[in-house]
């Protein structure tokens, strides 16, 4: 059987033969999505749709461009950056950003998601205040739960390529505009240059007001200590991505000591771009992360541009990286422990969601 292709992705000597019951696995199931970032969910024709309401000077071919991926693909972060300055005009159209994500991700066996938003960019850029914007989503979410039955959770993200004090107005705005749906805080956009301690203030608030905090950290080849800093001077619930932690040894086991949980990306760019396709699937970080004890969580953070939904990164950690279902089902594991819920509710998804997966897992051979 062909399997789908998400996105471009080099050969693999782990690859296997997959069969219908292992597209029936990875899609079915039941599976925590805890990084994903709103404006990196957009389907092409909403994107298209959206640029002609706005009027925006944005060519079709720019738009065929944003969601091409190549062999040596191109970041993202341009066209996040289109999204808040041309295109987003209004609370309705990140109510239907939302909506859309949810339901493309419940149709790939997500049952619980807490994804990212970026509330400086649409209000400094996009003006629309955060009170209206936050209504839009979170409206969405239920609507959502009602239609597809995926909960999502909100989390409103720094922007590290602004000024520290807008991360600082953001968690005010968090605090005085609190809904339960709003959870916690995370960070998004260019790690370069950009160090996690930068925006302490911010993260330090939000702690004290009851806010989780994960941190994206290690991503674009940047130093392992941006993952120790988030670790513990930040004393970060989550690390996103934290792939130069493999550079340390020592500190990776005392994170993997911790049972800190490391949410990955099997699709990210910069690894697509600076290791060589041979080696790619022998070489890459998030084999070691695993190699070294660290709680690793596959998710799929930009996924139309990433050109991967949530089965397929599951798909690449079985058929690309080489991990057993076994590791998988450790892999739904740490999403359940990393997600932020209660502890009666991951409890009950172990019970329900394990079983589920053992079915599924038991029509597979390999």
């Amino acid at each position: 059987m062909k399997k789908p292709n998400p996105g471009y992705v080099p050969a693999s000597p782990f690859e296997k033969q997959l069969t219908e019951a292992h597209m029936k696995l990875f899609r079915e199931m039941p599976k925590a999505e805890l990084h994903c970032h709103l404006l990196g969910t957009v389907r092409k024709q909403t994107f298209t749709e959206l640029v002609h309401k706005a009027k925006a000077l944005i060519s079709g071919e720019e738009i065929n461009e944003f969601y091409t991926r190549g062999e040596k693909p191109v970041g993202v972060l341009r066209i996040l950056r289109a999204l808040d300055a041309e295109i987003i005009k209004e609370p309705a159209d990140l109510a239907r950003l939302t909506y859309e994500y949810l339901e493309d991700a419940a149709s790939h066996g997500v049952r619980y998601s807490e994804f990212f938003w970026n509330p400086t960019g649409t209000a400094r850029v996009s003006n629309i205040a955060y009170p209206e914007a936050q209504a839009a989503i979170i409206g969405a979410i239920h609507e959502a739960k009602r239609d597809f039955g995926i909960t999502g959770r909100l989390l409103p993200s720094i922007d590290r390529e602004a000024d520290p004090d807008e991360a600082v107005a953001m968690v005010e705005w968090m605090i005085t505009n609190p809904v339960p749906e709003v959870i916690g805080v995370g960070i998004d956009y260019r790690e370069n240059d950009r160090p996690p301690e930068l925006f302490w203030k911010a993260w330090f608030m939000a702690k004290e007001a009851g806010y989780k905090i994960t941190v994206h950290a290690g991503e674009f080849g940047m130093p392992w200590r941006n993952v120790e800093t988030a670790v513990k001077l930040l004393r970060c619930d989550r690390v996103d991505h934290g792939y130069t932690i493999v550079d340390n040894p020592d500190f990776a086991r005392e994170c993997a000591a911790r049972n800190l949980i490391f949410t990955v990306v099997p699709t990210n760019s910069y690894y697509l771009r600076t290791i060589a396709p041979e080696r790619w699937a022998l070489d890459h970080p998030v084999r070691k992360m695993a190699a070294m004890g660290l709680r690793i969580h596959p998710n799929t953070d930009d996924p139309t541009y990433h050109h991967v939904t949530a089965s397929e990164a599951w798909l690449l950690m079985y058929n690309f990286f080489g991990f057993s279902l076994k590791d998988l089902r450790s892999f739904m594991i740490n999403g359940i422990d990393g997600a932020w819920v209660d502890e009666a509710t991951k409890a009950s998804w172990k019970r329900d969601w394990l079983v589920e997966f053992d079915t599924l897992a038991g029509s597979v051979a390999g």
